[in-house]
């Protein structure tokens, strides 16, 4: 079930082996009204506790497929659909410490329609989120 807020309150969590984490990662739902193509999607700044991980650095998971931001501008063939969530993964070596921590994102999507000049529009979103474990 994918919630209304773009931020997901379920998803945001350390990835990697407990001991030698290899970042985070934060659920977010399709930033925009419709299904789109993920070539549309330009990669999502996620901010921490003030600390920002640049779009270009983050990954982007749909479904079963993982795409940095070059394989995103390709990815013509796949579909983002409305009532799917999709994951950003931030590598940050040791992940995050347990507890609550305030979490920012905001998404780059280009619109098809729109003058080049006009693009890409911005969807933010932020929350509080807690990470349980190490």
């Amino acid at each position: 079930m994918v919630e209304h807020k773009f931020i997901q309150s379920s998803g945001f969590r350390n990835v990697g082996p407990e001991g030698a984490r290899e970042g985070f990662e934060v659920r977010i739902r399709l930033p925009n009204y419709r299904g789109m193509r993920m070539s549309l999607f330009d990669g999502v700044d996620v901010t921490v506790d003030g600390e920002t991980f640049p779009y270009e650095q983050n990954l982007i998971r749909l479904r079963d497929q993982t795409f940095n931001l070059a394989e995103l501008r390709e990815a013509a063939d796949v579909r983002w659909e409305l009532f799917e969530w999709g994951t950003v993964v931030v590598r940050k070596p040791g992940g995050l410490t347990p507890g609550i921590h305030r979490i920012a994102v905001c998404a780059r999507v280009r619109s098809p329609y729109f003058p080049p000049e006009f693009q890409p529009s911005f969807v933010r979103d932020e929350r509080l989120g807690t990470i349980v474990l190490p």
